[in-house]
């Protein structure tokens, strides 16, 4: 199966458009079906006839030099079919059929005789080149036997290959009196040139809508004086089976309007005064076995000509509707069949003053149809592709971020243009040890599942190392290592940085990504220098981190080059523009009050003009708040039998001076607790830290890597008991593995006002 069968529809029918003759033609419909289609293909031409009621001759026309690779023996180089034969009556079905019945394997014997050897399987196509009224030729595509069968898909694109070749050897190859009267110019004198103009503008179409809409403008008024598309409701996605009755909904109409139509009067019944458009219904259940379930069963176009086919078009269109009056010649109703099923219908109609269709508009209907029908489903495939990415996507991203103590965080996450929604940004926060956090900004090179998978992966790698204390370029270098087993092109930009709330610090490192900025707290914006590093996924780079100064009240600004870099500015001209607008959005609130930072992530966002969304964006926005040292008491203890009795006298001493003395209690115990188990497995000095922030958080820190784990002590065990209480009486609590040990700790309701 083709990757994109409606834009290799639409090649090879302006290359079979542009041929003069029949020669042309033909050579063109080989060129264009192989390789891609078929690894071969042959064409058989119907001799002319002026009695019909003789045996229609076909000689062999194209033969391409390397049929001999693909199958033995030599195929006859002239067929005579007789009326009753197989091959005639699959010459008057006019579809395009594979291997995998009797009649099919006869009328191959007919045709080419009985010496060539066909390939196995289903690698042999029987395309009958028929015009309006008769049948030119027919057509033989094959595959080698090493290539995979045709499948449903192939067979329509070959159908149609086959229908525009026909177009074009009939209207060569028909005598003046045989050519029909001059109706549209377009379709009539240039029939080939027309389809090949309309398929383009189809094929322009990104969404479904666009595709309807260029089938309505391509017909309307060149083709028909009217067009009513009807697509299924819902649209089937790939090899998805409706789980109830098939229902066509009218999804656009288009008339002739404006000076196009001055001089021309629509009957008054057929219009619809309120919405100025034709009066149609607006859908129709298509009933198993009914008319129009037929017509839609038969594929090919048909005029309105016969009682089935009126009441397919009145079932369609409602049985109250004036345009069941056009009749004969003057309607087409034609199915749009996708690559799988039919997915709707599409009704051309011309007034009753004009000149009717003529039997060549029917293979001009049906380039129409198959092109829309093809579109449609690439347009709703498309969409499924990017809903599923994009809610992929979503999911690997946090949706909140934790709140750790001494900075406020913000957020914003935006997706690429329609053109290509699916990206490889993100962001994240994450706690650290000693009431640290880590910041990550990344963008994974590309638009597609693949990125966003990818993505996914680097995320919770960096978490994962995060959670080990590791510094940040070595993050950064356990990342690149973690992209290059991924695959030799997976490749993305990370800016990590560790924010200190108690030392008023940042650490920064960087893999290629555009650099932090800083907005202090009088207002001044500053680019920081911090070394560029390689991205990741590159190998054999050594990362660099840097210490820089982290005011309270400065603003980090973290974002990806999404948000700075677009077919109109380069990245560098971006950078300046977000610290000018940085600047700007500071001084409107004065220099001794920072910004609220979710208006300033909406302000920076502003930035964004018309034609600056070529990129999808993750920002991510810090406030420095810190913690005071007054608020914070740290202290070493020796693992030893007193080390538990002095914890609990520090921590009485210091809650006291912080006024905090109804949590003194139960702050005692805990510590005690987690400070005897420390005791009784640590070989070296024991941490104790208490931070005053919104909240009172106590950690205490050793040398054992092993997590203590929370379970219910039998009755007749000592120990056991200690992390219990800790979960019982404590706000929060929690575990940390570090470089040389671990961290437990624990917080308690918030201070007295």
């Amino acid at each position: 199966m083709l990757p994109d069968p409606q834009r290799f529809l639409a090649v090879s029918g302006r290359r079979i458009a542009r041929a003069e003759g029949t020669a042309q033609v033909v050579r063109e419909l080989c060129l264009t079906a192989v390789p891609d289609l078929s690894d071969t293909v042959f064409v058989y031409l119907a001799d002319r006839r002026q009695d019909r009621s003789e045996p229609l001759g076909l000689r062999l026309d194209a033969v391409p030099a390397e049929l001999g690779a693909v199958m033995g023996g030599v195929p006859a180089s002239s067929a005579s079919v007789l009326p009753d034969s197989v091959l005639a009556g699959f010459l008057r079905c006019g579809r395009t059929r594979g291997r995998g019945s009797d009649d099919v394997e006869e009328a191959l014997r007919e045709l080419l005789g009985a010496a060539p050897r066909l390939p196995q399987g289903n690698r042999v196509l029987l395309a009958p080149l028929r015009a309006p009224d008769t049948v030119v030729g027919v057509a033989v595509f094959l595959r080698r036997p090493d290539r995979e069968d045709f499948v449903e898909d192939d067979i329509a694109l070959a159908d149609a290959l086959s229908t525009q070749a026909a177009l074009g050897v009939s209207e060569d190859t028909a005598t003046p009196q045989a050519r029909p009267a001059a109706t549209p110019k377009a379709p009539d004198e240039d029939r080939l040139r027309y389809v090949g103009a309309a398929t383009r503008r189809i094929a322009r179409g990104f969404d479904t809508d666009e595709i309807v809409l260029g089938l309505c403008r391509a017909a309307v008024p060149t083709y028909s004086d009217a067009a009513l598309v009807y697509l299924r409701d819902p649209l089937p996605v790939g090899d998805e089976r409706p789980t109830g009755p098939d229902t066509l909904r009218l999804r656009r109409t288009d008339r002739i309007k404006g000076p196009a139509a001055e001089g021309l009067v629509w009957p008054a019944e057929t219009v619809d005064d309120e919405q100025d458009d034709l009066d149609a219904g607006d859908w129709s259940e298509v009933v198993p076995g009914g008319a129009l379930a037929e017509v839609l069963r038969g594929v090919r176009p048909v005029f309105a000509d016969d009682p089935a086919t009126r009441a397919a078009l009145s079932e369609l269109v409602g049985q109250d509707s004036a345009l069941n009056g056009w009749a004969g010649s003057h309607a087409i109703l034609a199915p749009l069949r996708g690559r799988r099923r039919v997915t709707g219908a599409v009704v051309f109609l011309r007034r009753p003053e004009r000149p009717a269709f003529e039997p060549a508009d029917l293979l001009v209907a049906a380039q129409l149809a198959t092109h829309t029908a093809l579109g449609v489903d690439k347009a709703v495939l498309y969409s499924r592709e990017a809903f599923i990415a994009d809610r992929l996507q979503r999911a690997m991203l946090p949706q909140t971020l934790p709140k750790p103590p001494g900075v406020r965080l913000a957020f914003r996450y935006l997706p690429a243009a329609e053109t290509a929604r699916v990206g490889g940004d993100w962001y994240d926060a994450i706690p650290l040890p000693g009431s640290r956090v880590a910041l990550v900004v990344g963008d994974v090179m590309g638009h597609s599942m693949t990125s966003a998978a990818v993505m996914g992966q680097l995320r919770t790698t960096a978490v994962t190392l995060a959670g080990l204390d590791l510094p940040p370029q070595e993050v950064l270098h356990h990342l690149d290592e973690q992209a290059q087993r991924l695959g030799t092109d997976r490749m993305a930009t990370c800016l990590y940085v560790v924010y200190d709330p108690v030392s008023h610090r940042i650490t920064v490192a960087n893999a290629g990504h555009p650099p932090p900025i800083l907005l202090h707290p009088g207002g001044k914006t500053e680019v920081l220098t911090v070394p560029p590093g390689a991205p990741i996924g590159v190998g054999g780079i050594d990362f660099e981190a840097v210490e820089l100064d982290a005011p309270a009240g400065a603003t980090l600004l973290l974002y990806t080059d999404g948000l700075v870099e677009s077919r109109l500015r380069d990245v560098w001209t971006g950078i300046e523009q977000l610290r000018e607008k940085l600047a700007a959005t500071a001084q409107l609130t004065g220099p001794d009050r920072p910004p609220p930072l979710e208006a300033l992530c909406d302000e920076v966002l502003d930035m964004l003009g018309p034609g600056d969304r070529d990129d999808d964006i993750a920002l991510l926005a810090a406030r420095f708040d810190g913690i005071a040292p007054s608020d914070v008491a740290y202290w070493t203890l020796d693992p030893e039998p007193s080390a538990p009795g002095r914890a609990r006298r520090l921590t009485r001493q210091a809650l006291a001076g912080w006024g905090l003395d109804e949590l003194s209690d139960t702050a005692e115990l805990l510590v005690s607790e987690i400070v005897t188990n420390a005791v009784r497995h640590a070989s070296r000095p024991i941490s104790l830290r208490l931070l005053r922030t919104g909240v009172l958080r106590c950690e205490v820190g050793d040398d054992v890597p092993q997590l203590p784990r929370l379970r219910r002590a039998l009755p007749s065990e000592e120990h056991g008991r200690g992390l219990y209480l800790v979960n019982r009486l404590a706000r929060r609590w929690g575990t940390t593995r570090l470089g040389t040990g671990k961290i437990v700790w624990f917080e308690l309701g918030g201070p007295a006002s």
